[in-house]
């Protein structure tokens, strides 16, 4: 999620389990440890597949942060031994917000490797986007409060408030997420479809209105459905062009590690000479931030490993856009055709186009 989610998330977890004792400073330690695990964006891993593949590792595992909320319960109980809390609760608190930051985080779409080091896929539950206000707002709301009028009973009680707020609301997604796949299923049977895998996701900044993909060979199936929809959904048919990378691509270890850090959601494209990666599940059709040039190619075919990668220029969704998604989660009706959304996909980026 976004850092100001994590940090008020981060907050209102100290400010309820210590605030008791710490006062308002428990919303300043909590914030401040809450945003410690992402920390890791400064490192520098070597390319851009690297940095993107590598972020929400081992700074995000729940075992290195399990320790380390050990390590510091007692450097702070060293430090402070006659504190008023007990050591467990202070234990307790910490691994509390440090371990909320990488779960919360496995609920977007982006990859969580949870269990690093364990070689697993990266956890990507996929059932919120990285800025939902519906789940920041409480949080947000209750820590103001709490700076203004303290963390005495009062003030706690807006903390404990706020924490199954968002909670229940982070609930609810699952329950969306739930419906999106029963209905991209259906339209799958309808079109006697049987794909390789099948995603979803909400669309930016609400759960009303879904993305479903069904990746199915060369070929990769999206569709739209929402909450308010009453007649079945239909699936674009989009290029996919993995046979063609295949062969292309067969010695590139920065393909690889996108295709096991995606689940192998990946579209290619030869765009001026150049084979280009996209990562299908993050933003929208047309508007993925993930794309990455691999290699270059010449007139005659042959490739060229791109040794290290840089991130390909994507376009951002402008209000217009953001506007007709709004209108789409109300009304089903609204036209919106996903296979214009995608047709830029194939072209130059924004800052090459003459």
């Amino acid at each position: 999620m976004d850092s100001v989610t994590q940090l008020v998330l981060g907050a209102s977890i100290q400010g309820a389990m210590l605030g008791r004792w710490q006062g308002r400073k428990a919303l300043v330690f909590g914030a401040a440890l809450a945003t410690l695990p992402d920390m890791d964006v400064l490192i520098d891993y070597g390319d851009a597949v690297a940095d993107m593949t590598y972020h929400r590792g081992f700074s995000h595992s729940l075992f290195v942060l399990t320790a380390l909320a050990a390590v510091l319960t007692w450097l702070i109980r060293k430090r402070w031994p006659d504190a008023s809390y007990s050591g467990r609760r202070l234990f307790i608190t910490l691994a509390l917000v440090l371990c909320t930051h990488p779960l919360l985080d496995s609920f977007t779409t982006y990859g969580t490797q949870l269990f690093w080091p364990l070689t697993t896929p990266p956890v990507a539950i996929s059932s919120i986007f990285i800025i939902d206000p519906l789940y920041t707002v409480p949080l947000l709301l209750a820590t103001l409060v709490a700076l203004v009028i303290g963390l005495g009973r009062s003030g706690r009680r807006w903390q404990y408030a706020a924490l199954a707020l968002s909670s229940l609301y982070l609930g609810s997604t699952l329950v969306g997420k739930t419906m999106a796949e029963h209905r991209l299923q259906a339209a799958l049977e309808a079109q006697h479809l049987q794909p390789d895998s099948v995603f979803s996701t909400p669309t930016p900044f609400n759960t009303l209105l879904w993305r479903v993909m069904a990746v199915d060979g060369d070929t990769y199936y999206e569709g739209l459905t929402g909450w308010l929809d009453h007649e079945p959904m239909s699936l674009t048919a989009l290029p996919r062009q993995s046979e063609a990378a295949a062969q292309a691509l067969a010695d590139s270890p920065q393909n690889e590690r996108l295709r096991w850090f995606t689940g192998d959601r990946l579209r290619y494209d030869l765009i001026d000479g150049q084979w280009v990666a996209t990562d299908l599940r993050l933003g929208m059709s047309g508007y993925h931030p993930f794309r990455f040039a691999l290699a270059t190619a010449d007139e005659d075919g042959e490739t060229q490993l791109i040794e290290y990668t840089e991130q390909w220029p994507a376009r951002r969704p402008d209000a217009s856009v953001l506007r007709l998604l709004m209108a789409r989660a109300l009304d089903a009706a609204t036209p919106l055709s996903l296979a214009e959304l995608a047709q830029p996909l194939g072209e130059p980026a924004p800052h090459q186009r003459q």
